[in-house]
């Protein structure tokens, strides 16, 4: 009895081992694969062909290949990739960085086209969508969808992407594009995700004022709160590193601290259900402004360059992953059951995105004119486009 239980803990100790091994071989192999992104990114871009990202897509789809081909089909990842380590690691550091490094002054010029673009844009964009989705999906009989099924869709895909925007946007070529662009995207999530909730919650066939009422309340609370927050926060770290001036004994605390004060902001977002965006983003925008002021001046160079560092490696890391999970070969699976109505359904559902986005940017942007007198702070149409 004594050799069988002992010859099972070896066989399953082995297992564990094993497995344990070729984990480590994978992380090697996406390590590997993060500093070729690098290195080819870098020489490429010197030739103005193409950015890390791009080169990180293509990367990862070559790879992805490779790994479908050696794997028999049955695999195009290297790791495992959750929501968790998206939303709770890689996202924080991107986000924060924008915050910190973004333009302050021509971003708060523009806030209120942001809020009009983020808010009232969404709502245009979250109406088009559903409604289009109602009329289309219908006709295809893709399914028993129900209405809040339909809003959910509209709601879902009037999200925008603030990492993408990051990546093809330059902040110092075009400032005001980009202060617009991402300062939409951040607005939107707190938009989208009120949304969401209120499809979720609310009763939709029997709506009425009070509920609208109550959808303007929970939307204002969301902002709000997780922009007090962010900027609570911020003030915090501002004030400890003043009062207690860590500078004195040890840059390492300084740094330390401004990093762990911003992802504590995040996380606590993220406990109270609000826009974690938001928060680590106006973090990200108080600590430039006070807490990066209290720090010495080994800490400032420091910390641009950590912060820059951090978000780098993280967008990377998506687009690497992102390249690979394009072969996806459960997902393919899934398509190929019938291919014409996925085709139909991404085409329906891309087509209604743009439509959605044209029709808020345009008229938007031509009342956000009539406010401006400068012409370098109007939206031209080639902006607008």
């Amino acid at each position: 009895m004594a050799i069988g239980i002992l010859s099972t803990l070896l066989a399953k100790s082995e297992t564990i081992l094993g497995s344990g091994h070729s984990s480590v071989v994978s992380m090697n192999l996406f390590v590997a694969l993060l500093c070729g992104c690098i290195v080819i990114g870098h020489l490429l871009e010197e030739s103005r062909w193409m950015n890390e990202s791009i080169t990180a897509l293509a990367i990862g789809l070559c790879t992805g290949i490779v790994i479908l081909l050696t794997t028999g089909g049955k695999s195009s990842h290297l790791l495992v990739f959750s929501e968790d380590l998206f939303f709770n690691y890689l996202l924080p550091p991107i986000i924060f960085n924008a915050g910190f490094q973004v333009k302050k002054k021509q971003f708060f010029r523009n806030f209120m086209t942001i809020m009009l673009f983020g808010a009232v844009g969404t709502l245009i964009s979250f109406a088009i969508i559903s409604l289009g989705a109602i009329h289309f999906f219908k006709k295809m009989s893709i399914g028993n969808l129900k209405i809040g099924d339909y809003l959910a869709i509209g709601a879902i895909f009037s999200a925008t992407d603030s990492v993408c925007t990051l990546q093809v946007l330059n902040q110092d070529d075009t400032p005001l594009l980009y202060s617009l662009v991402f300062g939409e995207g951040v607005v939107n999530d707190a938009t989208a995700v009120v949304l969401f909730k209120a499809i979720q919650s609310f009763d939709l066939p029997h709506i009425n004022t009070t509920i609208a009422l109550q959808f303007v309340g929970n939307f204002l609370y969301l902002f709000i709160s997780s922009t007090l927050l962010g900027v609570l926060a911020g003030l915090l770290s501002a004030y400890i590193i003043k009062k207690l001036y860590f500078g004195r004994h040890s840059t390492d605390r300084e740094v330390a601290l401004m990093i762990l004060m911003a992802y504590l902001s995040y996380m606590l977002a993220e406990f109270f259900y609000l826009s974690a965006i938001l928060t680590v983003f106006f973090c990200g925008i108080v600590m430039s402004h006070y807490t990066w002021h209290n720090v010495t001046e080994s800490s400032r160079v420091t910390t641009k360059h950590a912060f820059a560092t951090l978000s780098f490696v993280a967008e990377i890391f998506i687009f690497l992953y992102v390249g690979m999970d394009a072969l996806d070969i459960e997902k393919w699976r899934v398509v190929s059951d019938s291919p014409g109505k996925s085709v139909g359904v991404s085409a329906i559902l891309l087509g209604l995105i743009l439509v959605g986005r044209a029709a808020f940017v345009f008229p938007l942007s031509s009342i956000s004119n009539l406010t401006k007198k400068a012409p370098s702070d109007k939206i031209d149409f080639k902006q607008q486009v």
